[in-house]
């Protein structure tokens, strides 16, 4: 990481905001997205468990049902991801990219986030713990890697090929991060100032794009969890009450937690609505809408209420955006 990346772009040093929720009327919400985000990157590099069939094992297998071989694509697992050691790594490769994407927001860039800069010392202890975990379970799995080749011998019969296995499996696995620029090249200036400008603006365009990715990103989220809720608790099921889990409520306050810490404060109605739901799950245990009928059916009312309220916002969004471009 270097100090380029993480300064302030030439579009932006001149705002002295500290967070996402101050306000500069002197610069636009991209601009301070801009000033107070770097991007971040993760790759996870993951062994291929399939194995497209050869075109004569293809044709064998269409052969069976007398298809023609045009319209039949095979293919063989070469690992049983089922397995627990197997397993334990999936689950570690899961958490790498739920901490990624739970603490940054959406980018136009393809498999680029942003992360507040404040943010980074943090992320980088977290993946790295997150990456030593994922050597020890590989490390797992390597004392059962013969197993599981021999059970897919068993498995694939004529099918089995050892070239298809590799002999390092823990070279096989990795997660990396690291943090792009996504500022205009400095050396542009001096080769071709009105360049560099027209690339300072692109950049700036592409920083307003992400403020309306953020908020479609928490709209849907909350939507989705709302939506959820709001079913469980006003449905029935062969007469009684449909059942859910805790987590229906702990992952809206979760979500609660995330919008507060990342929300760029670009949109006061969506701001609202995410408060109108926080405050009607605010004090109520899970417990409670089990037992409590009425709280369990008000709750519910108050949540459809919200969820159609978002359901607005997203449809009146387009003129809204349009109307904040132009002050």
């Amino acid at each position: 990481m270097t100090l380029d990346t993480l300064s302030p772009s030439p579009a932006t040093e001149a705002s002295t905001a500290t967070g996402f929720t101050s306000e500069d009327h002197s610069t636009s919400i991209g601009e301070r997205l801009q000033a107070e985000t770097t991007a971040v990157r993760l790759k996870i590099h993951w062994p291929g468990v399939r194995k497209t069939l050869s075109q004569d094992q293809t044709r064998q297998a269409a052969g069976t049902f007398d298809a023609d071989i045009k319209s039949v694509s095979a293919s063989k697992k070469l690992l049983d991801t089922r397995h627990p050691a197997f397993r334990a790594a999936t689950a570690v490769r899961k958490q790498a990219a739920d901490y990624w994407k739970n603490h940054t927001l959406p980018y136009v860039e393809p498999g680029m986030r942003l992360i507040r800069r404040s943010d980074v010392a943090a992320f980088d202890v977290h993946m790295t713990s997150v990456q030593r975990e994922l050597a020890e379970a590989v490390e797992q799995l390597e004392r059962h890697y013969d197993e599981m080749i021999d059970q897919a011998r068993e498995r694939l019969g004529d099918l089995f090929d050892p070239s298809d296995y590799a002999a390092e499996l823990h070279e096989q696995f990795g997660i990396e991060w690291d943090y792009p620029s996504n500022e205009p090249p400095e050396y542009l200036l001096r080769v071709s100032p009105q360049l560099y400008y027209s690339e300072c603006a692109r950049v700036q365009t592409r920083f307003d794009e992400a403020v309306r990715l953020a908020e479609q990103a928490f709209a849907d989220e909350l939507s989705q969890m709302v939506s959820h809720l709001a079913e469980r608790l006003s449905g029935e099921a062969d007469g009684s009450p449909k059942v859910f889990r805790d987590s229906a409520l702990t992952n809206l306050r979760e979500f609660f937690d995330r919008f507060q810490h990342l929300n760029i404060r670009s949109d006061e109605g969506l701001d609202r609505l995410v408060d109108d739901a926080r405050q009607i799950i605010s004090g109520v245990a899970p417990q409670d809408l089990r037992d409590r009928t009425e709280l369990r059916q008000k709750v519910a009312s108050q949540l459809t209420r919200v969820e159609a309220s978002l359901d607005g916002w997203m449809t009146d969004r387009p003129r809204r955006s349009i109307l904040r471009r132009s002050r």
